[in-house]
């Protein structure tokens, strides 16, 4: 794969224990890189052995092609991850889990919730 991966701005984020970067993607001739082959050539750069806290994303290609450049942040833990990161990324990678039900399934529940008080909230949900 004659892919080259460049970063920029390299940063240690002690506040949020990870690492910060911008990637620079060089694929003259090719498609755009998937995320998933940037996130295994990142593990091994920066020898990682969970690739869960890896996450690559941003990623825009340049006109005519040839150079997408995108963000990455690599984090010490999955804790530190599923404690920063968003809610749709930790989705996207498989982490977290999405709602159930249609949307407005949850919003008649979080109403009838709305008008009990006390330990008859448990009972509403709970079938």
């Amino acid at each position: 794969m004659s892919v080259t991966i460049r970063t920029r701005k390299f940063t240690t984020n002690r506040l949020l224990n990870r690492k910060q970067m911008i990637l620079d993607v060089m694929h003259p001739g090719k498609a755009p890189v998937s995320k998933a082959d940037l996130t295994t050539a990142l593990a091994s750069r920066f020898n990682i052995n969970d690739e869960k806290t890896i996450f690559v994303f941003g990623f825009k290609t340049a006109m005519g092609g040839q150079k997408s450049t995108g963000f990455a942040l690599i984090y010490d833990t999955a804790e530190d991850a599923l404690s920063t990161e968003p809610k749709y990324r930790l989705i996207r990678k498989g982490i977290g889990s999405k709602a159930t039900g249609s949307r407005k399934q949850r919003r008649e529940l979080k109403n009838r919730v709305l008008k009990v008080r006390g330990i008859a909230k448990r009972k509403i949900g709970a079938k």
